[in-house]
């Protein structure tokens, strides 16, 4: 038997804060390091622009936990080009905020959870792990921990970030590890009754769809929803994109010309079209009353440029 449940990625961005929940995490951790984990608190997860054209750090989720490492979690739907450059920076931004001015690089462990229901060329693994743990001699063999021990109190374990990649359209559904049932999780939105993993068994219980009120239900229907619609209009982007770039390329006639010509239209078209169904997700989504802010978390744009897709299209004054 099992047990429907509102998606885990919606439940981190919007319930799992509440410390009353912090177990579900906790589990999810445990099960993924291999080592008993305690979620102690959640913190800002997203941090400020540096200017009109700096970089927003829009992490779905921040977490300390034991021993004040940190874990953060990032949850990607569509394709997106520069992926894996958005998970260095978010790794990199988790370390950089560590340290202030004039103080110690007492670093402490960054856990990089990256959760992609997109093709990044996996064929069958389904669960991908990265990591620097000591530098190893050219000449000789010899290794120098990756490490520091500048508090004593917590041994000197790698600092380096380590970094997951998780693909739950990947998973055969076969239970090899405790882990395979939270990413069974990830996959059906459902918990089995059999399921043993540390915390699942309460993921089932708090995250239990019928027991959400109305509006509740309602306003994850319309977050699902707004996904769903999104998701269809970049891929429909997508292939006009493509079938304008293979139309122009055909256009060039000579075997040089049109490859040149296929490349260079499908870049412009792809541009064209990606832009374009940006635009008319946020354009729908506000007119389905969606909020400015909820628009930018979906489609990951800052929340001027939101704003500046509204003005030319009339729904909001200048």
């Amino acid at each position: 038997m099992e047990r429907t449940i509102i998606s885990l990625d919606y439940a981190i961005k919007h319930i799992l804060r509440d410390k009353a929940n912090f177990d579900i995490l906790s589990g999810f951790l445990t099960e993924l390091l291999g080592r008993e984990v305690t979620v102690q608190e959640i913190l800002e997860s997203e941090g400020n622009a540096e200017g009109l054209q700096g970089k927003v750090n829009r992490l779905d989720l921040k977490a300390k936990i034991d021993g004040g490492e940190l874990a953060i979690f990032e949850f990607q739907f569509l394709d997106k080009i520069d992926f894996l450059g958005k998970v260095l920076f978010n790794a990199c931004k988790a370390v950089v905020e560590q340290v202030s001015k004039g103080k110690y690089y007492d670093i402490r462990k960054v856990y990089s959870i990256n959760v992609a229901y997109f093709d990044l060329g996996a064929q069958k693994e389904y669960v991908f792990y990265a990591g620097l743990t000591d530098f190893c001699g050219i000449h000789f063999d010899e290794k120098i921990p990756f490490s520091q021990n500048i508090n004593p109190v917590f041994p000197a374990n790698s600092i380096h970030p380590a970094y997951y990649l998780i693909f739950p359209d990947k998973f055969d559904e076969q239970i090899r590890s405790k882990f395979d049932e939270w990413v069974y999780v990830l996959k059906k939105s459902a918990v089995r009754s059999d399921f043993t993993a540390a915390g699942i068994q309460s993921a089932g219980e708090k995250l239990n769809f019928m027991k959400m009120t109305r509006t509740e239900q309602l306003e994850y229907e319309a977050t699902v929803e707004l996904e769903a619609s999104r998701k269809t209009e970049f891929y429909t982007a997508e292939v006009k994109g493509k079938l304008k770039g293979k139309i122009e390329g055909l256009a060039e006639g000579e075997a040089i010309g049109l490859e040149k010509g296929k490349i260079e239209g499908l870049a412009e078209g792809e541009a064209i079209g990606f832009e374009k169904g940006l635009e008319d997700t946020v354009v729908k989504a506000f007119r389905k009353g969606h909020a400015i802010d909820n628009i930018a978390d979906f489609t990951d744009l800052p929340e001027e440029q939101v704003i500046q897709i509204l003005k030319k299209y009339g729904l909001i004054l200048s």
